[in-house]
């Protein structure tokens, strides 16, 4: 792909550079963005800059935030004895969009996986166990991918919270073993949460 302008192929690279966008994407990104007004471009730019400088993760369930707690720990309205357990922020705004669970989220930021060198103290494993400890909690729920290492990952949270009074549940198996959270449909995302089982009789049947 040949350019004409040094400073529109910089350009073009940069927005390369995301997931799922190739070449021919970023250039007509760009190109749409040569056909905006210089004010609108740079409220853009100023967005993602300020994005990325200011946001933080919430102090108690490390999820994206605006202040050191986020707006979901922070409502009042939210059943805080309920805990969904995820991988990721991307799996909140899953669950989230099916508008079905009341409870709070513990962000582990990632599953454990040997394979690639991911272990349970590179997760928020222990901070999980904290809030079990210094929090009324009730009830665990994991909405982890169905899969080997996300099965892995509860069977290691769950051993670790035997000795405390809370129940522990995980969403039911509504989603096929092997698929992503992310991408299940939100009628599949909400019957699973509604259906959620208790974790002994799922490892149990493994």
């Amino acid at each position: 792909m040949q350019f004409s302008s040094a400073l529109l192929e910089n350009a073009v690279n940069e927005f390369a550079k995301l997931p799922g966008i190739g070449k021919k994407t970023a250039l007509r990104l760009v190109l749409h963005l040569l056909k905006q007004e210089p004010e609108k471009v740079g409220l853009f730019g100023e967005a993602i800059i300020k994005m990325r400088r200011e946001i933080r993760f919430c102090q108690r369930c490390y999820n994206v935030a605006d202040a050191d707690i986020c707006s979901i720990c922070s409502n009042s309205m939210r059943r805080q004895e309920l805990v969904c357990v995820v991988e990721n922020i991307r799996d909140v705004i899953a669950i989230e969009s099916t508008q079905q669970f009341s409870g709070t989220y513990h962000i582990l930021g990632g599953i454990i996986s040997p394979l690639d060198g991911i272990g349970p103290d590179q997760l928020h494993i222990e901070a999980l166990i904290q809030r079990v400890q210094k929090e009324k909690i009730e009830e665990i729920i994991f909405a982890l991918n169905p899969n080997i290492q996300g099965d892995t990952t509860i069977y290691y949270i769950q051993k670790k919270l035997q000795s405390y009074p809370v129940r522990v549940t995980t969403i039911a198996r509504g989603i096929a073993f092997g698929g992503e959270l992310e991408y299940a449909d939100e009628m599949t995302l909400a019957r699973s949460i509604t259906n959620r089982l208790p974790v002994e009789s799922y490892v149990s049947n493994r």
